[in-house]
């Protein structure tokens, strides 16, 4: 009975309270014994208390077994949930990238990374400083006048219409990526990644079927040759501070030729000049405001600029005006309030419309996500081109831009503006 007692008492303590328990019971045996030793009985208390000694020592001891039990118990738990929750975080990262990544470290030498697409980089001055100083250039054969007298290499531009889309949208880590799709014809694309010396660093992608250079070839050219003459005909790219830029077609009569006797500027040196000086939207406008904006062969443009804070513009011209329109979207028709609001092709608003959705249903996206949203506006849903020559997403955190090209959006091309 007394050990019945002894255990329910020492169950419900802890350890602490056994101890205290012992001490107590200690003390009280040896007072006891000494006052007692000479009276009746002295040998059955004696060994009542060896009995309830031995009792309580062996149930602290279980007490503290059980009680470590417990925490080992709820390590082993706690373990158990973080190692669940690496392995679904491995997984949702997995499903966030492309399976089929190739890296690339773009070098002086002109790589090609299949037919169609290659890479090259330039480092150093490539003369844009002094085009600046010099007044610009109000038409692409002005541009390709300098380019020649830099190079003592004849040098044509030329182009003709083509179809763009493109998305900005945050990603579930609170940072921006900017989506692209240049639709034209078969051509050469060559991406550019420029080190200049006084500028910011950015890859750049050119239509090297927009340019010629005398009665050669381009590619008979030396490749540092040929890497100096595509900076001057960017149509996309991103810089190191992470603002992106996209020049899209407008199908409209009309072109851009402002006369207030600012520098001038054609749309792809504009472009190279976002790339090396702007750090953001608000930088970019300021320098666009500054030059007299001139469409590269005769086509009206829009431009379209996101950067790493988020803010996302399209630049168009109306009646050789600037106006500004915010905007996440923009594909191949006038966004600006007014009378031309909405000119443009009728696949144009269908593109417009569906990344429209798709951001209204996604406000935040993975790189896959935008992958898969650039697919599904991309030529072979529609045929009205006979292809989307390279699809970009842009990570205007990590300054890194993924490539596909032609609709094969199983390869990823990974190149580092940095």
């Amino acid at each position: 009975m007394l050990s019945r007692v002894a255990i329910v008492i020492v169950t419900g303590t802890e350890r602490k309270v056994c101890k205290e328990l012992l001490s107590y019971t200690l003390k009280n045996r040896k007072r006891r014994d000494s006052s007692n030793d000479v009276q009746k009985g002295a040998g059955v208390k004696k060994r009542f208390y060896i009995g309830l000694l031995l009792v309580l020592g062996i149930s602290c001891l279980l007490s503290g077994c059980g009680r470590y039990s417990g925490e080992q118990t709820e390590v082993n738990s706690h373990s158990e949930e973080v190692q669940k929750s690496r392995t679904e975080e491995e997984e949702n990262e997995k499903g966030n990238k492309d399976e089929n990544t190739v890296r690339i470290t773009p070098t002086s030498e002109i790589t090609e990374l299949e037919t169609g697409l290659s890479t090259v980089r330039y480092e150093g001055d490539y003369g844009f400083d002094t085009f600046l100083e010099q007044g610009g250039a109000g038409s692409d054969t002005d541009v390709a006048a300098y380019i020649t007298s830099l190079l003592a290499q004849e040098i044509y531009m030329e182009g003709a219409p083509f179809g763009c889309s493109t998305l900005s949208v945050k990603n579930r880590g609170g940072e921006y990526l900017f989506g692209r799709n240049f639709d034209w014809n078969v051509c050469r694309g060559l991406i550019v990644s420029a080190r200049p010396e006084n500028g910011y660093a950015s890859v750049s992608t050119v239509n090297m079927d927009f340019i010629r250079a005398g009665g050669l070839d381009l590619s008979e050219l030396p490749d540092q040759m040929q890497a100096v003459v595509s900076l001057y005909a960017p149509l996309d790219g991103m810089n190191e501070k992470g603002l992106a830029v996209s020049v899209n077609m407008i199908q409209d009569s009309a072109s851009i030729n402002q006369d207030t006797e600012k520098p001038n500027l054609t749309t792809t040196t504009a472009i190279r000049l976002l790339l090396d000086k702007a750090a953001n939207v608000e930088e970019a406008l300021e320098l666009l405001r500054q030059y007299d904006f001139h469409s590269s062969m005769g086509m009206m443009v829009h431009l379209a600029l996101a950067d790493a804070d988020g803010r996302s513009v399209a630049v168009e011209y109306v009646d050789h005006e600037m106006i500004v329109t915010k905007t996440p979207v923009v594909t191949n028709f006038y966004l600006a309030s007014g009378e031309k609001q909405g000119i443009g092709t009728a696949q144009s608003h269908t593109r417009y419309e569906i990344l429209t959705q798709t951001l209204e249903e996604h406000r935040e996206m993975t790189e896959v996500e935008v992958r898969n949203a650039l697919d599904s506006v991309s030529k072979d849903n529609f045929g009205e081109f006979e292809s989307t020559e390279w699809s970009i997403v842009m990570n205007q955190e990590t300054k890194e831009l993924i490539y596909y090209h032609r609709e094969n959006y199983k390869t990823a091309y990974v190149i580092s503006v940095e």
